[in-house]
């Protein structure tokens, strides 16, 4: 059988990461659902989805009038109450020093001091009713309570919100894409493994490698619903731009490094369950080419990792395994394939055909000078009335 020409690669021993692959749910450690804190109807909505506002921005309005006039109430009860504390103050005085004098009796001034701590009491509790009327006012402007962008917004203007519904009515949420977290629940096989520090390799669902962290915080409990151990790590913000809140990511979690031996993916042919590569071995003085199969680790970029069957310094085959049988003889060339030469130049070896021609012409002019051959050379060379050139001095 002819030999195939074949590229091959040497295998050698690199750092291949022991990993495993879990969901990670994107958070931001500033998310905020905003709810209302009063009952009322919505009267403005300032924002639409996904404006990015600022801390304390309006964000919707709810009908607030009853409240306002409520308030002004209370301010007028607080006037009130301090201008009877004012003359309740001036009126304890003059009764003071009235008792000092002798001019008037003990009750009376006595009168006078519980007159002034009832109107004291009641204008202290006159201002406090005020101020809550007016935190309560408050509440029926809904504003932004940090810098991030605005989610979706269920309500319109016109609809009636409550606060004491089942479940409340969500306005809309506020988050900061600024600062997010990646949550990754390990199983509880892995409880001994985990730890602060461990690397994670976060990454969409195409397989492209987002970011580069590691885990900084790892849970004291199980979960009881997912029976897995909670472990968060940071997102820097050069990634924010592409995941949100909420979003599903891949996460490889890094559990040690060891050297092994890799091979490119062109070289594993895969069969059913088994994987194969085909190595090349000396018999009989002829490059052989070998059937051998391997366990296939983690692929590292255009490399598998080979858990066995393959030992450092092997040649493997790269090139046209689709035509190779075990125990065919091979052709081994080392380096990339070139590409073929240019029209008119020769690069490299040249052919079977092209390498046997000076061989063949050799005999061809060997041939010439037999004397059969020359007899019959003279008579073409007459028949064709060829002249010799002139020879010049």
């Amino acid at each position: 059988m002819q030999a195939l020409p074949v590229q091959t690669v040497t295998v050698a021993l690199a750092p291949v990461a022991q990993s495993s692959e879990y969901v990670a749910t994107i958070k931001s450690r500033r998310s905020s659902t905003i709810l209302p804190q009063v009952s009322g109807q919505l009267t403005e909505i300032a924002v639409h989805s996904g404006d990015a506002v600022k801390a304390g921005q309006l964000l919707m309005q709810i009908d607030d009038r009853q409240q306002r006039a409520t308030v002004d109430s209370l301010r007028a009860t607080e006037l009130q109450k301090k201008a009877l504390n004012d003359y309740d103050t001036v009126e304890e005085d003059r009764q003071r020093k009235l008792f000092e004098a002798g001019v008037t009796s003990r009750d009376a001034y006595e009168q006078a001091q519980q007159a002034f701590q009832n109107a004291k009491a009641d204008y202290q509790s006159a201002v406090e009713a005020r101020k809550a009327g007016e935190q309560l006012l408050g509440y029926y402007t809904i504003r932004a309570p940090f810098n991030g962008v605005v989610g979706d917004i269920p309500v319109h203007i016109g609809d009636y919100v409550s606060q004491n519904q089942s479940p409340a009515t969500m306005l809309t949420t506020v988050d900061d894409n600024t600062g997010l977290e990646a949550y990754i629940y390990i199983p509880t096989e892995r409880s001994g493994d985990v730890r602060e520090g461990l690397g994670v390799n976060l990454m969409d669902n195409n397989g492209n490698l987002l970011e580069k962290t590691r885990i900084d915080f790892v849970s004291s409990e199980v979960d009881s619903t997912l029976q897995g151990i909670l472990v968060k790590a940071p997102v820097e913000a050069k990634v924010t731009t592409m995941l949100r809140n909420a979003q599903l990511v891949k996460a490889d979690v890094i559990w040690s490094t060891k050297p092994m031996a890799v091979v490119p993916v062109l070289a594993v042919t895969r069969q059913g369950e088994e994987s194969f590569v085909f190595v090349v071995k000396q018999q009989n003085g002829m490059a052989m080419a070998h059937r051998t199969s391997v366990v296939l680790g983690d692929a590292v970029g255009n490399n598998y990792s080979i858990v066995s069957g393959l030992n450092s310094g092997d040649m493997v085959i790269v090139s046209g395994t689709q035509f190779l049988v075990d125990g065919m003889p091979v052709m081994p060339m080392g380096g990339p394939p070139q590409a073929p030469p240019a029209p008119g130049k020769k690069s490299g070896p040249q052919s079977k055909a092209e390498g046997a021609q000076p061989e063949n012409s050799g005999a061809s002019r060997a041939a010439a000078y037999h004397p059969h051959h020359r007899k019959h050379h003279g008579a073409r060379v007459r028949n064709s009335k060829h002249r010799q050139p002139a020879t010049v001095s």
